[in-house]
C-alpha cells in the first residue's frame, strides 16, 4: 500500500495564488468591497473613492464633518477590516 499525500483545496489554491503574485491584490479587493459593511452604510454613502498603496487605505469622503469623526476611530476600521479579510492587508487609514 502507498501513502498518498493529500492536500486541502483550499491550501492548494491559496499556494497556487501566492506563486503567481495575486493573493495581496486578491486581499485588497476583498477588503475594499468590505469598506460599506464594516464602515457602515452611512459612511458608505458619503465614500466617493478608496484605494490601497503601501498597505495604506486612501478614502475619499465628501463630508469635511464625517472625515473628522472618522479620523478618531481609525485605528479600531484598521482593525476590523483586517480581521474581515482575516490577514494584515492594511496598516494605516488616511481620509481626504
Amino acid at each position: 500500500m502507498f501513502k498518498r499525500d493529500v492536500n486541502n483545496i483550499k491550501d492548494l489554491i491559496l499556494k497556487n495564488l501566492r506563486a503567481q503574485g495575486l493573493e495581496t491584490p486578491l486581499l485588497q479587493k476583498r477588503l475594499i468591497d468590505s469598506w460599506a459593511e464594516v464602515a457602515g452604510p452611512m459612511v458608505a454613502n458619503y465614500t466617493d473613492g478608496l484605494f490601497i498603496k503601501n498597505q495604506t487605505l486612501f478614502v475619499h469622503l465628501t463630508s469635511p464633518a464625517l472625515r473628522s469623526e472618522m479620523m478618531m476611530v481609525r485605528s479600531e476600521l484598521v482593525r476590523k477590516l483586517n480581521a474581515h479579510v482575516g490577514s494584515q492587508v492594511i496598516a494605516e487609514i488616511r481620509f481626504n
